[in-house]
């Protein structure tokens, strides 16, 4: 892949993007640039299992779809890939469109806080995501759910390890965050 990057010359389309094939690392395309960010790091990853375990019942109970790491298009030329998303979509292709999702989250790491806290939002809501979950880290974790207001995020429902995020949109939600560190 480094090789297929270093030697490209001008914008990437899509069809660049896909060129690339499976990757390693985590690549998004944002209007033409490759953003390229190394694996999530054990602790994410654990992180992901015990959130997405969480959602899915009550996900699934409502047709929809918890996918991890998945090819989302936003716009042409704008694929992101999310560290989880909730989805009503048919498991087929490369992507999943904007549209087929209810519910985005990112679970917010030391390295990419200002992603996920500033820019991501923007991107998710200009592409009309109705809910945005964010998962923070810290000295106990976080559980923030947003929801699209206009044409930005507005804070929905907010718990930190003792209580219980709680919400009937976008399907029902029952989470504290304390039993995300079931292990």
């Amino acid at each position: 892949m480094t090789s297929a990057i270093i030697g490209h010359i001008g914008p990437w389309s899509e069809e660049d993007y896909f060129a690339l094939g499976e990757t390693l690392s985590r690549v998004e395309l944002l209007d033409g640039s490759l953003l390229v960010t190394p694996a999530p790091d054990v602790w994410h990853q654990a992180l992901f299992r015990e959130l997405a375990d969480a959602l899915h019942p009550a996900a699934h109970a409502a047709g929809m779809e918890v996918l991890g790491t998945v090819n989302v298009r936003l716009l042409p030329d704008r694929i992101v890939n999310p560290d989880l998303v909730v989805a009503v979509t048919d498991l087929d292709g490369l992507v999943v469109e904007a549209h087929e999702i209810r519910l985005i989250c990112e679970i917010v790491a030391p390295g990419s806080a200002a992603a996920e806290r500033l820019i991501k939002p923007q991107l998710y809501a200009a592409a009309g995501i109705p809910w945005y979950l964010l998962l923070e880290q810290g000295t106990t974790l976080k559980l923030r759910l947003l929801r699209l207001d206009g044409p930005h995020y507005v804070e929905h429902a907010v718990a930190s390890a003792g209580s219980s995020l709680t919400s009937g949109e976008p399907f029902p939600i029952h989470i504290d965050p304390a039993s995300l560190l079931s292990r």
